[in-house]
């Protein structure tokens, strides 16, 4: 019932939205005579402040067109290399021009990006910082409201086989690149693999902010998943797609209840980010206030989760503790990160993270027990929060020349 609420609120917005978006447009027209008076920019910052509070956010583009390889520009396409029913896998395709022949020969990247509320264009900072130096492909996961029950089902042991799919398919020259959640199943994706003796184990796995030891330094997020029981989540947070999408029927975690726990964890934070917006409008600070849109633009578009793929993440992550155990079965074969060899290693933190606490990334190599001392890196980034450590400046400046040295001397 509490989807089909949000829905219909969603429509009956719908008008308003439109009203204070066209307000204020008219607003900051020069062709508008009221725009040139003292009140005018008051006026169109009260307008768009309301649009963008009330509106719908749709997925972004990744909308990466080129990249400068040896200071020439190269273009990019996207190319959807396979599609399953939740995931598409993007290869961020380039084209060099006649002489540009360095981009034809770089060290293939699989990104594998969160299910955890954002799309995966929230990585794209990451995949811009990646692509000088790196062939990337993406996974880019699909709205599960947006999949119709035809199509099956998904759970986190899906999650594990299509990363799995993935890496067959790209490797076996492949580094594996993962961002928070992701982690955990790309972890155990490889550590079946390398129990099977797989010939497509991957060349590196990189591994950042993720909660492969979520006992450690428990954050806030850590404390909710152990401090509810599950039944709480089942009987909470899970609801049906309404009629009017594709996934009818479907149960899941919907985006718009994840949004409102994003925005629970830092309140303060966005209400004053909200008035600095405002303000700014208000004095003409248009770069400040277009770095709010871009920030929220992405911030503020989620999408539902399988609800099969989320309870089962909440119990063998954050409840059961089933990977640190070594306890964790997936459809009968163990999970075992010590049977991993030949796979280098990198962990990768944000000192100030406070969605996944000191040491939790770290601990894979506790439990990576018998990859070579010569096949380790670590890295704790300081004055970096959870966002920090792969996307803006000290992404770009530190973070990532450390995971293309740490590529380069495992390729």
């Amino acid at each position: 019932m509490l989807y089909q609420m949000h829905t219909q609120s969603r429509v009956l917005l719908h008008p308003l939205m439109q009203w204070a978006n066209n307000s204020a447009q008219q607003w900051t027209n020069q062709y508008f005579p009221l725009a040139h008076t003292p009140f005018a920019k008051q006026m169109a910052a009260n307008c768009e402040l309301l649009y963008r509070l009330g509106k719908h956010y749709d997925k972004p583009l990744f909308a990466i067109d080129s990249v400068l390889i040896n200071d020439q520009a190269v273009t990019i396409t996207e190319e959807i290399v396979l599609s399953k029913a939740f995931c598409t896998l993007l290869h961020f395709k380039k084209q060099p021009t006649a002489g540009q022949t360095t981009a034809l020969n770089q060290a293939k990247v699989l990104l594998v990006a969160p299910l955890s509320g954002h799309h995966a264009t929230l990585l794209r900072d990451t995949v811009r910082g990646l692509l000088p130096d790196h062939d990337v492909y993406i996974t880019d996961w699909t709205d599960a409201r947006m999949v119709p029950l035809a199509q099956g089902t998904f759970h986190l042991h899906d999650y594990i086989y299509y990363v799995q799919d993935f890496i067959r398919l790209l490797g076996p020259e492949l580094h594996v690149i993962s961002v928070c959640q992701p982690t955990v199943p790309v972890l155990a994706a490889i550590s079946l693999l390398a129990t099977e003796k797989d010939a497509h184990l991957p060349k590196s796995m990189t591994m950042m902010g993720g909660p492969i030891d979520p006992r450690i330094s428990p954050t806030k997020v850590n404390l909710l998943a152990t401090e509810k029981p599950f039944s709480w989540f089942e009987n909470t947070v899970i609801y049906r797609v309404p009629a009017n999408y594709p996934g009818a029927g479907r149960k899941v975690y919907p985006g718009f209840l994840q949004y409102a726990g994003f925005i629970a964890m830092n309140p303060e934070r966005h209400a004053k980010s909200y008035q600095k917006f405002y303000e700014d409008l208000a004095s003409g600070e248009d770069i400040s206030a277009e770095q709010h849109r871009q920030f929220y633009n992405e911030y503020n578009a989620v999408l539902d989760m399988s609800a099969d793929y989320y309870l089962e993440t909440i119990q063998t992550v954050f409840q059961d503790f089933s990977l640190p155990l070594g306890t964790w079965d997936v459809e009968g074969k163990r999970v075992r990160p010590q049977d991993i060899s030949s796979v280098a290693l990198f962990t990768i933190e944000g000192a100030l993270d406070d969605i996944s606490g000191a040491g939790q990334t770290h601990a894979a190599h506790t439990l990576c027990s018998n990859i070579p001392e010569s096949k380790r890196q670590q890295y704790t980034a300081p004055e970096c929060g959870h966002f920090g450590i792969f996307s803006g400046r000290r992404w770009r400046e530190t973070v990532c020349p450390k995971i293309t040295a740490f590529i380069k001397e495992n390729s």
